[in-house]
């Protein structure tokens, strides 16, 4: 048998095949998909989910005219293989390849670029108002899931949707049971009974009808209307909000997907409709089917054994590490709780919960929420440790600054994937939460070096009372050092020397300093010897070893893995104030760049940043060369 998937390179082309072949494409896509990201890694879970669903949305609808939205992004890898990028799909998520979440620059077909949840209704919202100021008749869809709809957004979006009446199609891609019970014959007949014309208009009649009537009458007929609706198809909270609610349905039925959505698309119905899919996360390979996580993020892997490629690194993550140390001292402090947004395994959660149920808590994507929740236990005497991505606390910025900051609760936050993450792109990269937190009044602000550091940063954090704290590290594994014991210490705002020099000095913050070390080696075989701060602390700094360093040295070079306004913006303030660029210090500033760095190796993206050693090198001889040639220049103009 031809694989019809071989025909199709849009979804024009899937348009002309007929509804019987859907379910022979959507089997061939399911098997294309596992290949890809067994070659690739990658979201491979929620991808399997939505495989009949990608199919009969760009089947029924015209897409790009029509436009369809991914919620969140990391859904798209099918809807990718069908629009235009199926001979490129084995570049995703590599250096120059294919993102791995939907991208406005990369296809016509991704109107809106998705990798944080829970954005889809506002923005399609935002194209149905333009559609309507345009006078274009144009359909919206917005494929909300995967625990998406977890996040307070979602739900502020179909509020002020329903409240303005617009033509938009929300499908909720249900894929972990959460709000409805499985379906079955009934919900199915049911969901293609409430999507055609001929409910569509009764229900409109019956409006009408009811008006006619007296107040009262028409109350007590809506009531009966919204109780019945309730009962038999579970959509009264969407109701409420102004959807007109059509499930739940089976989203592996390709067929009824396909009715249930040409109905809606053919509909007379003028205000916003949510469509209500039930789905398998991982559905159709068997390995992801009876995973706990349902294969949500893999390595490459092994299709037939679903082996997944394990690091070669023979030293912890430092996720791990921080979740061992903090449970050492769960064991000793029962004040201690762990809260997560909905990345219980990304941080390393999962096995704080495993040892202690009771004092974690998964708010889901929900990090507004997270941060003000664990303001109120810092209230009542509770030692929250917030773990967080760096680009997910984000989300969250004005409830650090006004729910904790102000009020100097001590909430700890573990930033994860501090830096650049490599694969997962910009997105996801954690670039500004030095910047962002260190303008803060009563934060004290940290960053590992290495895991040894990390775990006394953990320490430190356990023993501040009085105001919040954060510290930061890498995505990946610790460089091999021996770990301290969990009563080790920081004293705030104190940085340590870990090389001596003479002419140029390195202040790193961060996990530059092994960056660092090679660079003074390379420099050192140049007769250039080069002193290296650990600083440890952007906030508060350490201004007595910053001033000793400033006032012994050439040339002061920062370094840092975020943006500009972090560390190096800080110490700069602090030499100015101080009058030390009045006496001749050379001082340069490495920071990422200002543009967001696309996908590919850790290594290559930090190299593009211009932060790995060689870059740190030239800096070093560039700054010392400018110092010879001022100093030339001041011998020929005395003379």
């Amino acid at each position: 048998m031809s694989k019809l998937l071989n025909q199709i390179n849009f979804p024009a082309d899937l348009r002309k095949l007929k509804k019987n072949q859907l379910k022979q494409v959507s089997d061939e896509l399911r098997e294309e998909l596992i290949s890809v990201v067994s070659e690739t890694g990658g979201h491979l879970g929620a991808g399997l989910g939505v495989v009949e669903l990608t199919v009969a949305v760009h089947y029924v609808f015209n897409t790009p005219k029509d436009k369809l939205v991914w919620d969140v992004g990391h859904q798209c890898y099918p809807h990718k293989i069908i629009t235009g990028r199926k001979d490129s799909i084995r570049t995703l998520r590599k250096g120059g390849g294919l993102s791995g979440f939907t991208k406005r620059a990369e296809s016509e077909y991704d109107p809106f670029g998705a990798a944080h949840s829970s954005t889809s209704i506002s923005s399609t919202l935002g194209m149905a108002i333009a559609n309507k100021l345009s006078n274009n008749n144009n359909n919206v869809v917005a494929v909300i899931g995967d625990g998406a709809m977890s996040a307070g957004m979602a739900y502020e979006a179909m509020n002020n949707a329903g409240a303005l009446k617009s033509k938009l199609i929300v499908i909720l891609n249900d894929n972990e049971m959460s709000i409805a019970k499985p379906v079955g014959a009934m919900s199915k007949y049911l969901a293609t009974l409430l999507s055609g014309k001929m409910y569509f208009s009764f229900r409109e009649t019956v409006k009408m009808i009811i008006s006619a009537f007296s107040k009262r009458f028409a109350e007590k007929t809506a009531k009966a209307e919204d109780l019945l609706k309730g009962l038999v198809t579970g959509g009264t909270l969407f109701s409420e909000l102004g959807f007109y609610y059509i499930g739940p349905i089976d989203g592996h039925d390709i067929d009824n997907l396909v009715q249930v959505l040409e109905n809606v698309k053919n509909s007379k119905h003028k205000g916003p409709v949510l469509i209500h899919t039930i789905t398998q996360k991982g559905k159709g390979y068997k390995h992801a089917e009876e995973s706990g996580d349902k294969y949500h993020g893999v390595s490459k892997f092994n299709v037939k054994t679903g082996e997944q490629a394990k690091s070669k690194s023979n030293t912890p993550s430092y996720t791990k590490i921080f979740a061992e140390t903090l449970i050492k001292h769960a064991e000793q402090d029962t004040k201690i709780i762990g809260i997560t947004g909905a990345m219980p395994s990304g941080t390393g959660m999962d096995i704080f919960q495993n040892r202690f149920p009771d004092r974690m808590f998964d708010v889901g994507i929900a990090e507004q929420h997270a941060v003000t929740f664990a303001a109120g236990l810092a209230t009542e005497g509770y030692k929250p440790f917030a773990a967080i991505y760096s680009t997910f606390l984000q989300r969250a910025y004005d409830q650090v600054v006004h729910d904790v900051a102000i009020q100097s609760l001590p909430v700890r936050f573990a930033i994860d994937r501090a830096g650049l993450v490599g694969s997962d792109g910009p997105t996801h990269a954690g670039s500004f939460d030095i910047t962002y937190l260190s303008t803060l009044p009563n934060f004290v602000v940290m960053a590992a070096s290495d895991e040894a550091e990390l775990v006394k940063m953990i320490n430190t954090a356990v023993k501040i009372k009085d105001k919040p704290c954060a510290f930061r590290y890498p995505r990946g594994n610790g460089v091999g050092v021996d770990l301290p014991d969990i009563s080790e210490a920081l004293e705030i705002g104190k940085g340590k020397i870990v090389r001596k020099g003479k002419q140029a000095a390195i202040l790193s913050f961060g996990a530059r300093l092994e960056e660092c070390k090679k660079a003074a080696e390379t420099l050192s075989a140049k007769s250039i010897e080069l002193t290296i701060v650990d600083a440890r602390f952007a906030k508060p700094l350490d201004e007595k070893l910053i001033m000793k360093i400033a006032t012994t040295h050439e040339a002061v070079i920062t370094i840092e893995e975020g943006s500009i306004g972090g560390f190096g913006s800080h110490v700069a303030q602090l030499l100015s104030e101080r009058g030390v660029f009045d006496k001749g210090l050379k001082f340069r500033s490495m920071t990422l760049p200002d543009v967001f760095i696309d996908q590919d190796s850790p290594e290559a993206m930090y190299k593009k940043a211009g932060l790995d050693s060689l870059s740190i090198v030239n800096k070093v001889e560039d700054i010392l060369k400018s110092n010879i040639v001022l100093a030339q220049n001041k011998t020929k103009n005395s003379n």
